[in-house]
């Protein structure tokens, strides 16, 4: 499978091919390389810097959500991750090589040209994320966001709002709908790459209203009214009240919302009014 879409990448003149290796026990490659060499991007849950052929090959790792994801899904939170920290271009054209871990092997090439794939790429809010947030904060609130989705609260699922970024006009156009639970706790104590502050989120996420998260990654405050929403007619049919509210206040300011659907774990990235990824969560099996 790596050596075919390697083949595909040469072929198309894509600009990288990602290799999802969670799946895979061995991380050899022995197959040719084209003489341009196109660089090959890891994909995987969690660093993987073992003295392999295929470790050794690679220009670059993306860490995924540690979630269940569909193939499609698992696509394009790679993408939006590859973007954001400047591993790839906006409009790049890609391959990549997806599987299940759980079957233990790759089993889908996808070729995803990124100026065009609206499947993919529902917006063009992606293209310059790095002049917004820094790509470790995106990705931190990314993934939280997905484990938030997939295990929920207590096995139950969750609702709830990230918005990262531009925090001082957010507050502007925000009210607090209960006392703020993070108010007088140190910053690196409400940092958003402070791995200890998880569970806290976790269990604050039943509270109606969203976090707010600054552009240092402090989270201010939970249970925040967001007292803009976009016109129904510019989201598709279906979505409620929270993406609403997350339109309108991504369209007033810079930031960035996360929205968890409750109904069905699905994840979306809004900015400037518009979702410009989702995120499906995998079904459990019947």
């Amino acid at each position: 499978m790596i050596k075919t879409a390697v083949a595909i990448a040469a072929k198309i003149k894509a600009d990288a091919v990602f290799i999802h290796i969670d799946p895979l026990d061995d991380l050899t490659f022995d197959g040719p390389l084209p003489r341009k060499r196109i660089p090959l991007i890891l994909m995987s849950r969690k660093k993987r810097e073992e003295e392999t052929s295929l470790v050794n090959l690679a220009s670059g790792q993306i860490t995924l959500p540690k979630t269940s994801m569909t193939r499609l899904s698992l696509i394009k939170a790679a993408t939006s991750l590859a973007i954001s920290d400047g591993t790839i271009a906006p409009g790049a054209k890609l391959v990549f090589v997806v599987g299940q871990t759980d079957v233990g092997l790759l089993d889908l090439i996808q070729i995803v040209d990124t100026s065009k794939e609206s499947e993919i790429m529902a917006g063009k809010g992606l293209s310059s994320l790095s002049d917004i947030v820094h790509p470790e904060l995106f990705q931190a609130v990314l993934n939280l966001t997905m484990e938030l989705a997939d295990k929920g609260r207590e096995g139950k699922p969750v609702g709830t709002i990230f918005v990262l970024g531009d925090h001082e006009k957010v507050l502007q156009l925000s009210r607090q709908m209960i006392m703020n639970p993070f108010k007088g706790y140190e910053e690196e104590e409400r940092h958003i790459l402070n791995s200890a502050i998880k569970e806290t989120i976790r269990e604050f996420s039943a509270l109606d209203g969203a976090f707010i998260i600054s552009d240092e990654g402090i989270i201010i405050t939970a249970g925040r009214y967001l007292g803009v929403a976009s016109e129904e007619s510019n989201l598709p049919r279906g979505l409620g009240s929270r993406h609403m509210a997350a339109a309108g206040i991504t369209k007033l300011t810079k930031a960035i919302a996360f929205v968890i659907s409750e109904s069905s774990g699905d994840v979306r990235i809004f900015r400037d009014g518009q979702i410009v990824m989702n995120l499906e969560k995998r079904q459990p099996k019947k």
